[in-house]
């Protein structure tokens, strides 16, 4: 089977690499991918969000399974242009359908879905610049901090957490009325501030029946310590320590399966991956989020420990027949450092040559923002790489992330030396 991955980050490099172990593979097609997928199949340099051009290279191509990374070309409508498509309409698309990706794409869709299905979740309401003084008094009703998010996709900065009642109020008046986060948050939800220990659960479905992937807690202040702005990902570890099996019993009898079956009620077709942003309150689990694809860099860490061949898994969700499937998982944990380009996730330099990467043979170097310049590895985004290292536990596991590193070096490098810290 010929296979086309959408995107050109880590998550999808890790995709890559596992589909590419798979027998049922014939070739492999990346859109646009970057230098370390080319190693592992064929890039198609194409913006994945311009859909025509997309179906030429799938009828070019004999692509009969589309797998798609970011959430951007879900949330604009990708799968209903294949199921609109004549010509696309027989090609599996792995990645929801533009009304189910609001899971991900608008905080009130997702919060009215877990009120209505009874999963566990924070107390919020949402507020638009027509009723700003309601906000300024539901504000009032809650005790610090208070947590402010976009409503739309805001490229994971529209949340805001503050202490301090006026300067929330200043926030939100800043969100909708002079648009602080463009179109993303002229619709605001206030939600209740949980306090716990967050983690990242992951399915495969076909929106009847699904599969676990493995859990996974990922890091997203670029300081250590949490520390500093948020950035899309320093570091990530899976299993997650603190999560045993009566706890994720929890997750999988209050979220998961209500989730499937809530989008089954709803009428809602759903074929693809759900990620499940987890906070544990006082040993129970509360939703703070979903996205309606996998994390990344958790995916670094999840995908290395599926040990079923994951091609299989995703022509049977593309033909619904996840039912007659089971996943297999390796024993060992799956830690993943990355590495970022000096000054991200403010203004940072691209281009810079990255040595050492053949140097390292006992972890596995996921590409997450590189190019090649004249058949040089160059870095090409605020995220460069994610090494990625097996071990009998998280702390092996980071050591030998480690130990990599230190083989590897571009200029302005930087990365975090204290993943895992709080486990």
């Amino acid at each position: 089977m010929n296979v086309l991955i959408i995107g050109s980050g880590g998550r999808e490099h890790a995709f890559a690499w596992k589909i590419a172990q798979s027998n049922l593979l014939t070739n492999l097609f990346i859109a646009p991918g970057n230098a370390g997928t080319k190693e592992v199949g064929t890039n198609l340099d194409i913006d994945p969000t311009n859909f025509e051009v997309v179906k030429k290279h799938i009828l070019e191509n004999n692509i009969k399974l589309v797998v798609v990374g970011p959430e951007d070309p879900l949330v604009k409508g990708i799968h209903d242009f294949f199921l609109n498509d004549t010509e696309l309409k027989n090609v599996a698309v792995i990645g929801p359908q533009q009304y189910a990706a609001q899971l991900e794409g608008s905080k009130e869709f997702a919060k009215e879905f877990m009120v209505r299905h009874n999963i566990p979740t924070a107390a919020y309401e949402s507020f638009t610049a027509e009723n700003l003084e309601a906000g300024y008094s539901f504000l009032e009703t809650l005790k610090p901090p208070y947590v402010l998010k976009a409503d739309g996709l805001a490229a994971g900065k529209g949340v805001l957490i503050l202490n301090d009642l006026q300067e929330a109020k200043d926030e939100l008046k800043e969100m909708l009325t002079n648009k602080k986060f463009g179109a993303a948050s002229s619709k605001v939800v206030i939600e209740e501030f949980l306090d716990g220990i967050e983690l990242s659960c992951f399915i495969l479905t076909d929106g009847k029946s699904y599969v676990n992937l493995p859990n996974a807690k990922d890091y997203k202040r670029i300081g250590e310590g949490d520390k500093g702005l948020n950035t899309g990902g320093m570091g990530a570890v899976s299993p997650v320590p603190f999560a045993n099996d009566t706890f994720m019993k929890k997750i999988e009898e209050r979220v998961i399966k209500p989730t499937v079956d809530g989008l089954h009620k709803d009428n809602i077709p759903y074929k693809g991956f759900i990620f499940f942003g987890i906070i544990k309150v006082d040993n129970e689990p509360k939703v703070i989020e979903y996205n309606c694809r996998m994390g990344d860099p958790e995916t670094e860490v999840v995908i290395p420990r599926v040990k079923s061949d994951f091609l299989e898994l995703l022509i049977a969700a593309g033909k619904n027949e996840l039912h007659t499937k089971t996943i297999k998982l390796k024993e060992e944990s799956a830690c993943t450092v990355v590495l970022v380009s000096g000054g991200y996730p403010e203004a940072y330099e691209k281009g810079k040559e990255i040595h050492g990467l053949n140097e390292v043979d006992n972890s596995i170097v996921f590409h997450a923002g590189t190019t090649l310049k004249n058949d040089t590895i160059v870095s090409n985004g605020g995220r460069v790489l994610a090494v990625t290292s097996y071990g009998k536990n998280y702390k092996d596991a980071l050591k030998q992330s480690y130990q990599s590193i230190d083989k590897i070096c571009f200029d302005k490098m930087n990365f975090r030396k204290d993943i895992g810290f709080d486990l």
